[in-house]
Parts: structure tokens; C-alpha cells; sequence
């Protein structure tokens, strides 16, 4: 049996994240290591759900988890992205064996992560082969480049929350390569050396049904919307209808 579902990303990020705090990997670094969630829109829903897991969420504010956004040209932003009013930039959310260190950032604790430990990293592209990329604006690589040494020489753990709307067609190693170039004056892309975590993979996390990405677009708020057909049992499909009653009518993400 099939049954479809319409996501906005907004929907798509909460899926996501509900489904990240009962990820295997998210539940044993809370009880044995440090867990770092990257400041970002989609990783902003992911540690709101962790933080609520682990009874921690009071005070967290997610309209100021981001270094970055892309927002709508009518929008006033400053260079890199971000809203002309900063100062409410809370810090990565860093939990060390089920405790949040409040106010730290990955810079503070990335020299001390090693194979015990689990960063979640945000990306701002995906391709049909599934790889991730992630824009860089930051002379010094910002905190991608922080993070490549624990995970490529430490052997750290590192999941990608990314939605399906930022699929694009073609390879990113492609891609990466171009806008790495002297020649390119904008941001640069770096693939990212991780693993990915898509709706998809959330709805066969919580409910072992099947979805495949068959639609996307909208108006109206909509914009960005995918379609998702999901396949499986009776008790499965049962399970993603309640699962969507929770996200589906999430609101879009707001940075006043």
C-alpha cells in the first residue's frame, strides 16, 4: 500500500529532527560522549527535539541557531546571510554525556572530540547520489573547517540533517570543484564527510516504511514543498500517518 505526503521544509526539518532524537547513534553519544549540534535552520529543530529528550530544552531559542540563511531578496540581510541584528546567537549546542554546556561553540571543543562523539553538521546541497555539500564564506573554513580534522583524522561521528528541497542535479564533487576555483569570486562548497539523514531516512528510522521522493514545489508558503510516496503494511503506513499529524502543519521558520 502507498499513501502520499506533502512536506514543506519546515515539516520536513521537524520530521527530521524527531526522528534524529531516537537515532541510534544521537541516543548513545547522549549517555557516553559529547554530542555537537552545529548551529543551523534544520539542526536548530534537531536540538530543540534532543534538548526536549533529555529534559534540557528551557531556554533554548531556535530563531537564532544559524551563522547563515539564505532569505528572500526583499529580505535586508547583511553580507553572509545573516539578519542585521546578531547578538542573540546562542552558540552550538554542545551535550557532554547528557548534559548541555550551555553558550559553548565547536571551536571550543572540537580539539577534544575523538570516536566516542557525534557532531551533527547541517548542509546547504545534496545530489541524486546522495553526497552533501556545505557553502563556505570563511577564510578560515568556519566550522567545516574545524570539523575535518576530528572527523577525517579522529574518526568522530558525523550525521547530516539536510532536507530533500536542497537536492540538485548533477555531482557535487562537480560542483565543489567549480566553486572551489580561483575563479569563482562567491562561496565556496566543501563535500562533507558524513553521513546523510534526509526524511526519507527518518520516516524508515521511526516507522520502517519505504518513501520515495516523487514531487516537488508550491505557492503560497508552500514553496520548496516535496511529495513523498510511502509504502509499506498497515502498521507501518499507521505509524507515518501519526508521525506526519505531528509535522506536517509545522510553521515556517522564523529569524525576527
Amino acid at each position: 500500500m502507498i499513501r502520499q505526503y506533502p512536506l514543506t521544509p519546515a515539516a520536513g526539518k521537524r520530521l527530521i529532527a524527531k526522528a534524529l532524537a531516537l537515532h541510534p547513534w544521537v541516543t548513545e553519544t547522549l549517555r557516553t560522549g559529547r554530542l555537537v549540534i552545529v548551529a543551523g535552520t534544520t539542526n536548530s529543530y534537531a536540538a530543540e527535539e534532543i534538548l526536549k529528550q533529555i529534559g534540557q530544552a528551557v531556554g533554548f531559542v531556535s530563531r537564532h541557531f544559524f551563522r547563515g540563511v539564505t532569505l528572500p531578496p526583499s529580505v535586508i540581510a547583511a553580507r553572509a546571510g545573516r539578519p542585521p541584528d546578531t547578538s542573540g546567537f546562542p552558540g552550538d549546542v554542545v551535550i557532554d554525556k547528557g548534559v548541555w554546556a550551555r553558550a559553548k561553540t565547536i571551536f571550543e571543543v572540537i580539539d577534544q572530540l575523538g570516536p566516542d562523539d557525534l557532531i551533527l553538521k547541517g548542509a546547504n546541497a545534496l545530489d541524486v547520489s546522495g553526497h552533501a555539500g556545505g557553502f563556505i564564506d570563511h577564510p578560515d573554513g568556519g566550522p567545516t573547517g574545524a570539523i575535518l580534522p576530528a572527523v577525517l583524522g579522529r574518526h568522530t561521528k558525523m550525521l547530516i540533517p539536510v532536507g530533500l528541497e536542497k537536492r540538485v542535479p548533477g555531482s557535487l564533487l562537480d560542483l565543489s570543484h567549480a566553486l572551489t576555483s580561483p575563479d569563482n569570486k562567491g562561496l565556496r562548497m566543501c563535500l562533507l564527510p558524513g553521513t546523510v539523514f534526509t526524511e526519507i531516512d527518518a520516516i524508515a528510522l521511526v516507522t520502517k516504511a519505504r518513501a520515495t521522493l516523487v514531487g516537488a514545489g508550491g505557492v503560497a508558503g508552500a514553496e520548496g514543498t516535496i511529495w513523498l510516496a510511502v509504502e509499506g503494511n498497515d502498521e507501518q503506513l499507521a505509524q507515518v500517518d501519526a508521525l506526519m499529524r505531528k509535522v506536517l502543519t509545522e510553521p515556517g521558520f522564523n529569524v525576527d
